[in-house]
């Protein structure tokens, strides 16, 4: 079976990668997918760096989702739909258009925002999205994740933003990244099978990774039920700095 034309050791990478990020993933809710287009071009193309995540994404994000069961999910999505409603749309056009956008410029604009909001969070001083203002703060960061999801994969860190700023608990704030995350990641498939990045090459290399992500998962909900509200909010924005200093990195040097 073709594996996206990787050698043995390239797999045996790229499992090892997913295993940990699937690891993350279980104990904090995302950055799955960041770690993971991170590291794989570094040994393989980013078209297949890209279909590589998008299986192990889907069904990571159905466990998160349902973890604490149906009506629970169904609950975050009638709170969330505005943001689910943004990310899916902008999250299409984006994908279609990945070969005519400035992906070095779009990452370097996101990245900055997220790395600026996570340090004042870390100091100490709170910022807070009023009631008022939540509507609309959900049309702007949904429309955003999206347009940086279609290009990267990675559509997570508007999202955890928002969340962050509503005072969201952690068991919300894990099942509602699942919510979300699993909504763009089923869009992200019917895009990415439209536009070539999945083929009959790369299918069975993203499907080989969904076994380390799976286990990366379950060793993460271990740690994610002996955090308490308090360290899950710090971890939370230490790995938000980290994956916005990940996102200026993409932007300069590719």
């Amino acid at each position: 079976m073709d594996f996206g034309g990787l050698e043995l050791w390239a797999l045996a990478l790229a499992m090892g990668i997913t295993l940990f990020a699937g690891t993350i993933k279980g104990a904090l809710g995302f950055a799955m997918p960041m770690i993971m287009i991170s590291a794989f071009p570094g040994f393989m193309t980013v078209e297949l760096a890209l279909a590589g995540l998008i299986l192990p994404t889907l069904v990571t994000n159905l466990s998160q989702a349902f973890r604490q069961g149906v009506d629970e999910a169904i609950g975050s999505v009638r709170k969330y739909w505005r943001m689910m409603t943004a990310i899916a749309v902008f999250l299409v056009i984006s994908a279609q258009l990945l070969p005519y956008m400035p992906e070095r410029l779009m990452l370097g604009l996101l990245g900055g925002p997220i790395v600026a909001f996570a340090v004042v969070q870390l100091l100490g001083i709170p910022l807070r999205i009023r009631v008022e203002r939540r509507r609309r703060a959900e049309w702007g960061l949904g429309m955003i994740g999206g347009l940086y999801g279609g290009v990267s994969g990675v559509w997570g860190p508007p999202l955890i933003v928002y969340l962050l700023s509503t005072g969201a608990e952690p068991r919300e704030m894990v099942r509602v990244q699942g919510v979300v995350f699993l909504m763009g990641a089923v869009v992200l498939l019917g895009a990415h099978l439209q536009s070539g990045v999945l083929n009959a090459s790369s299918i069975p290399f993203s499907a080989l990774l969904v076994l380390p992500a799976a286990l990366g998962m379950w060793l993460g909900y271990r740690i994610q039920d002996r955090l308490d509200a308090a360290r899950f909010r710090r971890w939370t924005l230490v790995l938000l700095v980290l994956t916005g200093l990940n996102l200026l990195r993409r932007a300069v040097i590719g």
